[in-house]
């Protein structure tokens, strides 16, 4: 998979963390595979997108 397709399923994924909140644990998953396949493929992981991660990880399970 390109790294311009990866970053358009990542920017999808951040779309439904902000609108289904109490999703996020599960989007969190889908997440971490797309920054893996990043990271697998040798392609930069941008910041930002390193940021949710951490921020969804620091968030207690049910806090919107």
């Amino acid at each position: 998979m390109a790294f311009e397709e990866l970053k358009a399923g990542i920017a999808m994924l951040m779309d439904e963390i902000a609108k289904r909140p109490e999703d996020a644990h599960v989007l969190q998953e889908q997440l971490r595979e797309k920054i893996s396949e990043l990271k697998a493929l040798g392609l930069p992981v941008p910041e930002d997108i390193l940021a949710l991660e951490l921020a969804l990880e620091d968030k207690p399970e049910g806090e919107g």
